[in-house]
């Protein structure tokens, strides 16, 4: 994550709010002298009204207040942005759980992350290559329904490798619905984006929007 961003988020606010005070103030001050220009030169015979001038400086009254509402909307916008930014440092290390079927690798083993629609009497997960290609089967026995983890030895293969798994889940003859997750873990920040972004050991990127729940 880019520090420095976080660091110059005062400064920068502080010169927008002084920028958008100016212009506030030259409107005022063109407006002023426009309006004193139009009450010389005007009709003596067919003066200005009262309610004329007071529809005029309630103009300028309501162009103020917008650009004062623009400012603050802005500076609330830039500490909501600042507020979500520290709270992100504060992700990293933690594990996440998203939608897909990628194992988590680590230097014990690989774990993966399923639910169940309903109790099984048999569940088989087949862990497969990337590519698809099943390298080993796990038999898991009955499941009750709700989500589960399983572990996986790996042997043989890098914890930096890419796998994936599948879920086979019945009760008697019948199919059990099944969806997978996976499992990875926040080793960075990214604020480069429109949306603030959490780099992930397995080298993809994910938001807010995208995490499922956090451990």
């Amino acid at each position: 994550m880019d520090v420095s961003t976080l660091l110059n988020t005062g400064s920068s606010n502080a010169a927008k709010t002084s920028d958008a005070a100016k212009k506030a103030q030259e409107n005022q001050d063109r407006f002023l002298t426009l309006l004193v220009a139009q009450m010389k030169n005007q009709d003596p015979m067919n003066p200005m009204e009262n309610a004329q001038l007071t529809s005029q400086i309630a103009q300028i009254q309501t162009v103020t207040g917008i650009d004062q509402l623009n400012t603050s909307i802005e500076k609330m916008g830039a500490q909501f942005s600042q507020n979500a930014s520290m709270q992100g440092v504060a992700m990293i290390g933690r594990d996440v759980t998203l939608s897909g079927n990628r194992m988590q690798m680590g230097n014990d083993g690989a774990v993966g992350t399923f639910s169940l629609s309903g109790a099984a009497d048999n569940v088989t997960v087949e862990v497969t290559t990337a590519a698809g290609t099943v390298i080993d089967t796990v038999q898991l026995g009955a499941a009750t329904s709700g989500r589960h983890s399983f572990s996986w030895t790996r042997e043989g293969y890098s914890p930096d490798q890419e796998l994936h798994f599948r879920v086979k889940a019945t009760r008697g003859a019948t199919a059990v619905a099944s969806e997978t997750f996976s499992r990875d873990r926040v080793v960075a920040v990214n604020t480069d984006g429109a949306k603030l972004g959490f780099v992930l050991a397995s080298g993809n990127t994910t938001t807010f929007d995208d995490i499922l729940s956090v451990d």
